[in-house]
């Protein structure tokens, strides 16, 4: 029973990091630390990408998280400059 309640907190709180993270990258622009923003080349692509793939498992839509994850990969290249 401890086990599942470890495992149910430790999902919460990755769920909570990635809807944080997600919200930093859309509306400032920027990912936190200097290993994301080295790593991240269009923060605000990565983040709405991340805020659907949150929402994806709360609706169970398997095509928004398809689509949140190539938002995702998009927002790690470089796009025109």
């Amino acid at each position: 029973m401890f086990l599942f309640l470890a495992l149910g907190l430790a999902l919460f709180t990755l769920v909570i990091w990635w809807a944080v993270l997600g919200l930093h990258a859309l509306l400032l622009g920027r990912m936190p630390g200097r290993r994301l923003d080295r790593l991240v080349k269009q923060p605000r692509l990565w983040g709405s990408g991340a805020l659907l793939v949150l929402v994806s498992g709360h609706a169970r839509s398997p095509s928004l998280c398809v689509v949140g994850v190539g938002l995702i990969a998009l927002g790690h290249v470089r796009g025109p400059e």
